[in-house]
Protein backbone atom coordinates (compact mmCIF):
# COMPACT_ATOMS: atom_id res chain seq x y z
CA UNK A 1 0.00 0.00 0.00
CA UNK A 2 1.32 3.25 -0.86
CA UNK A 3 0.66 6.16 1.95
CA UNK A 4 1.40 9.62 1.33
CA UNK A 5 1.18 12.17 4.62
CA UNK A 6 1.40 16.20 4.53
CA UNK A 7 2.08 18.17 6.47
CA UNK A 8 3.66 21.26 7.85
CA UNK A 9 7.43 21.89 7.28
CA UNK A 10 7.72 23.84 10.89
CA UNK A 11 8.56 20.65 12.54
CA UNK A 12 6.05 21.68 15.29
CA UNK A 13 4.22 17.98 17.04
CA UNK A 14 1.95 17.59 13.91
CA UNK A 15 5.11 16.92 11.97
CA UNK A 16 6.70 15.04 14.25
CA UNK A 17 3.30 12.92 14.32
CA UNK A 18 3.31 12.70 10.72
CA UNK A 19 6.79 11.59 11.07
CA UNK A 20 6.61 9.21 13.34
CA UNK A 21 3.60 7.40 11.32
CA UNK A 22 5.41 7.44 8.10
CA UNK A 23 8.14 5.87 9.90
CA UNK A 24 6.24 3.24 11.17
CA UNK A 25 4.64 2.62 7.82
CA UNK A 26 8.29 1.84 6.53
CA UNK A 27 9.18 -0.50 8.38
CA UNK A 28 5.93 -2.45 7.91
CA UNK A 29 6.07 -5.38 5.24
CA UNK A 30 3.91 -3.97 2.09
CA UNK A 31 3.86 -0.40 2.77
CA UNK A 32 5.06 2.62 0.51
CA UNK A 33 5.24 6.07 1.91
CA UNK A 34 6.01 9.81 0.90
CA UNK A 35 6.14 12.26 3.66
CA UNK A 36 5.42 15.92 1.86
CA UNK A 37 6.25 18.77 4.08
CA UNK A 38 4.73 22.52 3.04
CA UNK A 39 7.86 24.98 3.60
CA UNK A 40 7.52 27.45 6.62
CA UNK A 41 10.53 29.70 7.52
CA UNK A 42 11.63 27.14 10.32
CA UNK A 43 12.10 23.95 8.27
CA UNK A 44 15.18 22.44 9.30
CA UNK A 45 17.05 20.82 5.93
CA UNK A 46 19.33 18.78 8.18
CA UNK A 47 16.17 17.45 9.62
CA UNK A 48 14.75 16.75 6.27
CA UNK A 49 18.02 15.39 5.35
CA UNK A 50 18.10 13.05 8.76
CA UNK A 51 14.94 11.49 8.06
CA UNK A 52 16.17 10.92 4.10
CA UNK A 53 18.64 9.03 5.85
CA UNK A 54 16.53 6.82 7.25
CA UNK A 55 15.13 5.33 4.20
CA UNK A 56 12.11 7.87 4.09
CA UNK A 57 11.26 9.72 1.25
CA UNK A 58 10.60 13.43 1.70
CA UNK A 59 9.67 16.24 -1.01
CA UNK A 60 9.18 19.84 0.16
CA UNK A 61 6.44 22.04 -1.25
CA UNK A 62 6.01 25.84 -1.52
CA UNK A 63 4.06 27.86 1.27
CA UNK A 64 4.20 30.99 -1.00
CA UNK A 65 0.15 30.46 -2.79
CA UNK A 66 -2.50 27.97 -1.64
CA UNK A 67 -3.02 27.23 -5.13
CA UNK A 68 0.06 26.23 -5.69
CA UNK A 69 0.74 24.20 -3.21
CA UNK A 70 -2.41 22.76 -4.44
CA UNK A 71 -1.29 22.61 -7.82
CA UNK A 72 2.62 20.95 -6.71
CA UNK A 73 0.62 18.47 -4.46
CA UNK A 74 -1.37 17.05 -7.73
CA UNK A 75 1.93 16.45 -9.97
CA UNK A 76 3.39 14.29 -6.74
CA UNK A 77 0.34 12.66 -6.04
CA UNK A 78 0.03 11.87 -10.04
CA UNK A 79 3.40 10.56 -9.93
CA UNK A 80 3.57 8.59 -6.69
CA UNK A 81 -0.37 7.35 -7.01
CA UNK A 82 -1.00 7.11 -3.35
CA UNK A 83 -3.66 4.28 -1.96
CA UNK A 84 -4.04 6.73 1.05
CA UNK A 85 -3.47 10.20 1.35
CA UNK A 86 -2.81 11.85 5.38
CA UNK A 87 -3.48 15.49 5.30
CA UNK A 88 -2.20 16.75 8.89
CA UNK A 89 -3.26 20.27 10.28
CA UNK A 90 -4.90 23.19 9.74
CA UNK A 91 -4.82 24.92 6.94
CA UNK A 92 -2.50 21.91 5.91
CA UNK A 93 -5.14 19.66 5.44
CA UNK A 94 -7.57 21.69 3.56
CA UNK A 95 -4.84 21.70 0.42
CA UNK A 96 -3.84 17.98 1.16
CA UNK A 97 -7.54 17.25 0.53
CA UNK A 98 -8.37 19.03 -2.12
CA UNK A 99 -5.24 17.74 -4.48
CA UNK A 100 -5.98 14.30 -2.88
CA UNK A 101 -9.95 14.99 -3.87
CA UNK A 102 -9.02 16.01 -7.78
CA UNK A 103 -6.64 13.52 -8.46
CA UNK A 104 -9.07 10.94 -7.37
CA UNK A 105 -7.26 9.49 -4.26
CA UNK A 106 -9.30 6.35 -3.05
CA UNK A 107 -8.84 7.36 0.85
CA UNK A 108 -8.64 10.15 2.09
CA UNK A 109 -7.93 11.43 6.13
CA UNK A 110 -8.03 14.69 7.92
CA UNK A 111 -6.07 14.44 10.92
CA UNK A 112 -6.94 17.71 13.24
CA UNK A 113 -3.95 17.88 15.67
CA UNK A 114 -5.52 21.28 17.60
CA UNK A 115 -8.21 21.94 19.69
CA UNK A 116 -8.47 25.55 18.64
CA UNK A 117 -7.89 26.87 15.10
CA UNK A 118 -8.41 30.08 13.28
CA UNK A 119 -11.33 28.19 11.13
CA UNK A 120 -13.02 31.32 9.42
CA UNK A 121 -16.39 31.12 8.08
CA UNK A 122 -14.81 30.90 4.65
CA UNK A 123 -11.93 28.34 6.09
CA UNK A 124 -14.63 26.22 7.53
CA UNK A 125 -16.65 25.90 4.05
CA UNK A 126 -13.71 25.17 2.34
CA UNK A 127 -12.83 22.07 4.81
CA UNK A 128 -16.46 21.02 5.26
CA UNK A 129 -16.81 20.85 1.25
CA UNK A 130 -14.10 17.99 0.96
CA UNK A 131 -16.42 16.13 3.53
CA UNK A 132 -17.81 13.68 0.91
CA UNK A 133 -14.38 12.92 -0.37
CA UNK A 134 -13.25 12.24 3.34
CA UNK A 135 -13.20 8.93 4.62
CA UNK A 136 -12.45 10.02 8.50
CA UNK A 137 -11.81 12.90 10.39
CA UNK A 138 -8.98 11.86 12.92
CA UNK A 139 -9.01 14.03 16.10
CA UNK A 140 -5.77 13.54 17.86
CA UNK A 141 -7.91 13.55 21.28
CA UNK A 142 -11.20 13.19 22.29
CA UNK A 143 -11.46 16.33 23.08
CA UNK A 144 -10.25 17.37 19.86
CA UNK A 145 -12.65 15.24 18.07
CA UNK A 146 -15.52 16.50 19.92
CA UNK A 147 -14.36 20.14 18.75
CA UNK A 148 -14.65 19.03 15.39
CA UNK A 149 -18.02 18.10 15.50
CA UNK A 150 -19.02 21.46 17.26
CA UNK A 151 -17.80 22.60 14.41
CA UNK A 152 -19.96 20.87 12.11
CA UNK A 153 -17.87 18.17 10.75
CA UNK A 154 -20.26 14.64 10.95
CA UNK A 155 -19.85 13.34 13.93
CA UNK A 156 -20.21 9.43 12.36
CA UNK A 157 -17.13 10.19 10.72
CA UNK A 158 -14.99 11.87 13.63
CA UNK A 159 -13.10 9.72 15.46
CA UNK A 160 -10.25 10.13 17.97
CA UNK A 161 -6.54 8.91 17.85
CA UNK A 162 -4.38 10.04 20.58
CA UNK A 163 -0.67 10.93 19.62
CA UNK A 164 2.08 8.07 20.52
CA UNK A 165 5.88 8.37 21.17
CA UNK A 166 9.09 6.90 20.51
CA UNK A 167 8.91 4.79 23.84
CA UNK A 168 12.26 3.51 23.19
CA UNK A 169 13.99 6.65 23.72
CA UNK A 170 13.20 6.70 27.14
CA UNK A 171 14.56 3.33 28.67
CA UNK A 172 14.19 2.29 32.36
CA UNK A 173 18.53 2.11 32.49
CA UNK A 174 18.09 5.49 31.87
CA UNK A 175 16.11 6.43 34.53
CA UNK A 176 18.26 7.55 38.05
CA UNK A 177 17.55 4.87 40.48
CA UNK A 178 16.73 7.15 43.69
CA UNK A 179 14.45 9.98 42.94
CA UNK A 180 16.80 12.21 44.73
CA UNK A 181 19.29 11.93 42.40
CA UNK A 182 17.13 14.02 40.23
CA UNK A 183 17.72 17.51 40.22
CA UNK A 184 14.82 19.84 42.21
CA UNK A 185 14.28 21.68 38.99
CA UNK A 186 11.29 22.37 36.59
CA UNK A 187 11.58 21.41 32.88
CA UNK A 188 9.22 23.39 30.10
CA UNK A 189 9.81 21.84 26.86
CA UNK A 190 7.62 23.82 24.33
CA UNK A 191 8.14 26.41 21.32
CA UNK A 192 7.16 29.97 22.21
CA UNK A 193 3.94 30.28 20.48
CA UNK A 194 0.61 32.20 20.83
CA UNK A 195 -0.97 28.92 22.02
CA UNK A 196 1.33 28.46 24.99
CA UNK A 197 1.78 30.27 28.67
CA UNK A 198 5.06 30.98 29.70
CA UNK A 199 3.67 34.18 30.99
CA UNK A 200 2.22 32.07 33.65
CA UNK A 201 5.11 29.85 34.39
CA UNK A 202 7.57 32.69 35.19
CA UNK A 203 5.10 33.96 37.21
CA UNK A 204 4.64 31.51 39.00
CA UNK A 205 8.21 31.36 39.87
CA UNK A 206 8.39 35.05 41.32
CA UNK A 207 5.82 33.76 43.60
CA UNK A 208 8.14 30.97 44.64
CA UNK A 209 11.16 33.15 45.45
CA UNK A 210 8.16 34.88 47.44
CA UNK A 211 7.69 31.74 49.65
CA UNK A 212 11.60 31.27 50.03
CA UNK A 213 11.76 28.91 47.41
CA UNK A 214 14.63 29.12 44.41
CA UNK A 215 14.19 26.43 42.03
CA UNK A 216 16.21 26.24 38.32
CA UNK A 217 13.65 26.65 35.71
CA UNK A 218 14.52 25.09 32.15
CA UNK A 219 12.60 26.30 28.77
CA UNK A 220 13.60 24.21 26.10
CA UNK A 221 12.32 25.33 22.41
CA UNK A 222 12.76 28.28 19.86
CA UNK A 223 9.40 29.42 18.21
CA UNK A 224 9.03 32.90 17.28
CA UNK A 225 11.66 34.93 18.65
CA UNK A 226 9.42 37.93 19.68
CA UNK A 227 7.29 36.05 22.05
CA UNK A 228 10.65 34.55 23.66
CA UNK A 229 12.04 38.21 24.06
CA UNK A 230 9.06 38.90 25.58
CA UNK A 231 9.48 35.85 28.25
CA UNK A 232 13.15 37.04 28.96
CA UNK A 233 11.91 41.11 29.50
CA UNK A 234 9.47 39.46 32.05
CA UNK A 235 12.31 37.22 33.94
CA UNK A 236 14.34 40.31 33.85
CA UNK A 237 11.46 42.47 35.43
CA UNK A 238 10.77 39.92 37.70
CA UNK A 239 14.51 39.53 39.01
CA UNK A 240 14.71 35.85 37.78
CA UNK A 241 17.73 36.17 35.97
CA UNK A 242 19.56 33.61 37.96
CA UNK A 243 17.09 30.56 37.92
CA UNK A 244 15.12 30.80 34.46
CA UNK A 245 17.71 29.27 31.61
CA UNK A 246 16.47 29.96 27.86
CA UNK A 247 17.93 26.58 26.59
CA UNK A 248 16.43 27.01 22.89
CA UNK A 249 15.84 23.44 20.63
CA UNK A 250 18.07 20.80 22.74
CA UNK A 251 18.99 17.50 20.59
CA UNK A 252 18.98 15.21 23.95
CA UNK A 253 15.50 16.15 25.47
CA UNK A 254 14.69 12.46 26.92
CA UNK A 255 18.17 12.45 28.95
CA UNK A 256 17.19 16.39 30.56
CA UNK A 257 13.94 15.63 31.25
CA UNK A 258 15.24 12.43 33.22
CA UNK A 259 17.65 14.08 35.17
CA UNK A 260 14.82 16.33 36.36
CA UNK A 261 11.94 16.35 39.37
CA UNK A 262 9.35 18.71 37.51
CA UNK A 263 7.96 18.88 34.46
CA UNK A 264 5.15 21.77 33.29
CA UNK A 265 2.95 22.49 30.70
CA UNK A 266 1.62 25.78 31.04
CA UNK A 267 -0.52 26.34 28.05
CA UNK A 268 -4.08 28.10 26.68
CA UNK A 269 -5.02 25.36 24.70
CA UNK A 270 -3.62 21.77 23.20
CA UNK A 271 -4.93 19.29 20.89
CA UNK A 272 -2.63 16.08 22.36
CA UNK A 273 0.71 17.45 23.94
CA UNK A 274 3.51 15.33 22.96
CA UNK A 275 5.72 17.03 25.74
CA UNK A 276 3.76 16.01 28.66
CA UNK A 277 3.88 12.39 27.17
CA UNK A 278 7.70 12.84 27.23
CA UNK A 279 8.03 14.32 30.48
CA UNK A 280 5.61 11.41 31.83
CA UNK A 281 7.67 8.95 30.10
CA UNK A 282 10.92 10.15 31.86
CA UNK A 283 9.09 9.89 35.03
CA UNK A 284 8.91 13.63 36.16
CA UNK A 285 6.07 14.98 38.39
CA UNK A 286 3.71 17.08 35.89
CA UNK A 287 1.73 19.86 36.64
CA UNK A 288 -0.42 21.10 33.79
CA UNK A 289 -2.48 23.63 32.47
CA UNK A 290 -5.92 22.59 32.52
CA UNK A 291 -7.38 22.60 29.00
CA UNK A 292 -8.73 20.28 26.16
CA UNK A 293 -6.07 17.48 25.51
CA UNK A 294 -3.63 17.88 28.37
CA UNK A 295 -6.52 16.74 30.84
CA UNK A 296 -7.29 13.83 29.18
CA UNK A 297 -3.75 12.36 29.70
CA UNK A 298 -3.27 13.87 33.51
CA UNK A 299 -5.56 12.58 36.26
CA UNK A 300 -5.13 14.93 39.35
CA UNK A 301 -3.66 13.46 41.94
CA UNK A 302 -3.20 10.22 40.57
CA UNK A 303 -0.54 11.17 37.44
CA UNK A 304 0.26 14.49 37.89
CA UNK A 305 -1.22 17.86 39.06
CA UNK A 306 -3.91 20.04 37.14
CA UNK A 307 -4.22 23.76 37.98
CA UNK A 308 -6.59 26.28 35.99
CA UNK A 309 -5.00 28.58 32.83
CA UNK A 310 -3.55 31.36 33.29
CA UNK A 311 -3.33 31.33 37.01
CA UNK A 312 -0.05 31.80 38.56
CA UNK A 313 -0.99 31.47 42.06
CA UNK A 314 -2.32 28.32 40.81
CA UNK A 315 0.64 27.37 39.16
CA UNK A 316 2.90 28.25 42.34
CA UNK A 317 0.89 26.35 44.43
CA UNK A 318 1.38 22.84 42.50
CA UNK A 319 5.33 23.22 41.94
CA UNK A 320 5.38 24.36 45.86
CA UNK A 321 3.70 21.05 46.56
CA UNK A 322 5.92 18.92 44.60
CA UNK A 323 9.25 20.70 45.58
CA UNK A 324 8.58 20.24 49.19
CA UNK A 325 6.51 16.83 49.30
CA UNK A 326 9.47 14.48 47.72
CA UNK A 327 7.19 11.41 48.41
CA UNK A 328 4.05 12.89 46.58
CA UNK A 329 6.63 14.13 43.86
CA UNK A 330 8.00 10.49 43.55
CA UNK A 331 4.60 8.66 43.43
CA UNK A 332 3.34 11.21 40.70
CA UNK A 333 6.38 10.71 38.56
CA UNK A 334 6.17 6.68 38.51
CA UNK A 335 2.75 6.87 37.78
CA UNK A 336 3.06 9.46 35.02
CA UNK A 337 5.85 7.02 33.59
CA UNK A 338 3.62 4.02 33.98
CA UNK A 339 0.70 5.38 32.28
CA UNK A 340 2.56 7.04 29.25
CA UNK A 341 4.27 3.83 28.31
CA UNK A 342 0.77 1.99 28.79
CA UNK A 343 -1.41 3.85 26.55
CA UNK A 344 1.43 6.47 24.44
CA UNK A 345 3.44 4.40 22.41
CA UNK A 346 4.21 5.39 18.82
CA UNK A 347 3.30 1.36 18.02
CA UNK A 348 -0.09 1.49 19.54
CA UNK A 349 -0.97 4.79 17.19
CA UNK A 350 0.15 3.02 13.86
CA UNK A 351 -2.10 0.35 14.58
CA UNK A 352 -5.14 2.29 15.11
CA UNK A 353 -3.99 4.07 11.86
CA UNK A 354 -3.76 0.40 10.37
CA UNK A 355 -6.98 -0.65 11.13
CA UNK A 356 -8.19 2.82 9.26
CA UNK A 357 -6.30 1.71 5.87
CA UNK A 358 -7.52 -2.36 6.49
CA UNK A 359 -11.44 -1.13 6.93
Amino acid sequence: MRILHFVTGGFSGATQVAVDLSLAALRTPGHEVLLVLRRKPSTDERKIEALRQQGLQVIVVSNWLHALTVWELRKIIRGFRPDAVFAHGFSDHIWGRRAAAAEGVAHIFHVEHNSRERYTPRRLRQALALEPFTQAHIGVSEGVRTSLVERGFPAEKCIAICNGIDLTRFPQEAMPPLWLEREPAIYMASRFARQKDHDTLIRAMATLRQRGLRPTLYLAGAGKSSLRTKAERLVAELGLEQQVCFLGNVSDLPQRLSRTQIFVLATHWEGMPLALVEGMAAGCACVVSDVIGAREVVSPEVNGLRVPQSDPGAMADALQRLLQDTALAQRLGSAARAHALAHYGREQMWSQYQGLLKA
